[in-house]
């Protein structure tokens, strides 16, 4: 059973950020199931550095679109990805040192963060873009 459904509400109205957010939706799921399915560090270990290269695509993504269309809570938005990015780091770091292991808790921390993200922050910018496209 996975973790995190996708849901009508999480749709921002851009198709090229919807599919992102598929992709780590997908993601933090596989991550989850992996963990309860009891697997190994190493498999375990490469779907979070899949989950990490990921969300730094999307993000480069979301910033050079609030850069292009001069977005102005934009230095905010990228505040909150690169203090996620620092967290998720210090978790791998963490993991690949063996100091902490991959928990329900940090699962739910992903998974609550993204939610949260794009309900937030990413539909706020959605009528902006949305206007800037259609000019």
């Amino acid at each position: 059973m996975s973790l995190l459904q996708w849901e009508d509400r999480f749709s921002v109205g851009v198709d090229h950020f919807d599919r992102q957010h598929h992709v780590l939706v997908d993601l933090i799921n596989e991550l989850h199931d992996a963990m309860r399915a009891g697997k190994g560090q190493q498999e375990l270990g490469g779907i979070l550095e899949k989950l990490i290269q990921y969300t730094r695509v999307h993000f480069t993504n979301e910033e050079e679109w609030m850069v292009q269309y001069q977005y102005p809570a934009y230095p905010e938005h990228r505040a909150s990805h690169k203090n996620l990015t620092r967290q998720v780091l210090e978790f791998q770091r963490q993991y690949k040192d063996g100091t902490i292991g991959l928990s329900v808790q940090m699962i739910h921390f992903l998974k609550e963060w993204l939610v949260n993200h794009i309900l937030g922050e990413d539909k706020a910018y959605s009528p902006f873009f949305q206007a800037g496209r259609s000019k």
